[in-house]
């Protein structure tokens, strides 16, 4: 049994597992949503948070949650797209304008309505972290428009909608555990990745890919995700507590987000590497045809409404 295991109704443990360290915007969310949560009880509510990956990887925590096994994690939407497959709207290119459109929907109706579809694989979705704009970079040269990935060899999560980005563009994709993409890089395995700042730095990245083009192909939030059971045997009065903590730690995130990113990207500026700000235009024009080829399904109607919640739409 995971130490800590779960017991709502007569014990009063939650147990919190993530992959991160303890410095990243995300841990310290958790921290915040921990003392929220026992605020709001008057300490009869204790929550146990597991980082650095000490109890498995995210997809092992995913189904530690899923047995009840474990309370509660953080997964990115994009890993969650096979199993739930709303979330793979979220993998879409150039789905969201900017960060403040993407909080407007995931904070909407349509955003509660993509968590709901957690509850078919025993997942409660309670909430939603910033991950940031997901972008390219590469070991061999800078991508300043779409034809610059043709020929290339990137290593992508396995999400649908982001391994045929790559394609549209003219790369190949190959999805590589994250553990040893440092090894892939540095042997010419693959060409490039893409990912967002921090992410980039904290996994020394940009010690082997010298060039970073913040192309912002894709912006997936993350998933605050708790088992279906656990939250099931909380009390109407405990799911109300867990929600208000999950709200604080939700805008507490994305302001430590904010200033991880641009530090992130400063400290790897300063390292060396050559960072570009391509137009973008190039690349939203290359995905339109990819875009329009879920119209008329689940995906494309999900994408089109949460386009339509654009300021410039």
């Amino acid at each position: 049994m995971v130490p800590g295991c779960a017991r709502i109704g007569g014990v009063d443990r939650l147990t919190l597992a993530h992959t991160l360290d303890e410095q990243h915007p995300v841990h310290l969310a958790m921290v915040r949503f921990r003392d929220e949560l026992i605020r709001l009880s008057g300490d009869s509510i204790e929550v146990e948070i597991f980082s650095n990956a000490q109890l498995g990887t995210e997809r092992e925590l995913v189904e530690l949650v899923q047995l009840g096994a474990i309370s509660m994690t953080k997964v990115s939407s994009l890993s969650l797209e096979n199993f739930a497959p709303d979330m793979g709207v979220y993998s879409l290119p150039y789905l969201f304008d900017d960060s403040e459109h993407q909080r407007r929907v995931v904070q909407s109706e349509i955003g509660q309505e993509i968590l709901d579809s957690l509850n078919d694989i025993l997942l409660k979705g309670i909430g939603h972290y910033d991950a940031g704009a997901r972008s390219f970079y590469m070991t061999g040269g800078p991508v300043n428009t779409p034809a610059d990935i043709r020929g290339k060899t990137l290593r992508v999560l396995p999400s649908e909608a982001l391994v045929k980005t790559v394609e549209t563009f003219g790369g190949a994709a190959t999805p590589i555990a994250f553990g040893e993409l440092y090894a892939a890089l540095q042997q010419g395995v693959v060409d490039g990745a893409e990912n967002n700042p921090p992410s980039v730095l904290s996994a020394r990245h940009h010690e082997v890919s010298k060039f970073y083009s913040l192309d912002e192909h894709v912006s997936a939030p993350d998933v605050v995700v708790m088992s279906q059971s656990v939250w099931d045997r909380l009390t109407p009065e405990q799911q109300g507590w867990t929600k208000q903590a999950m709200a604080a730690s939700e805008s507490y995130q994305r302001e430590l987000w904010r200033k991880a990113s641009d530090e992130a990207l400063a400290e790897i500026e300063a390292s060396g590497v050559t960072i570009n700000r391509p137009d973008k235009a190039p690349f939203r024009e290359a995905v339109a045809e990819l875009k329009a080829s879920y119209d008329g399904t689940r995906i494309g109607e999900l994408a089109a409404r949460i386009e339509a919640m654009s300021e410039n739409a």
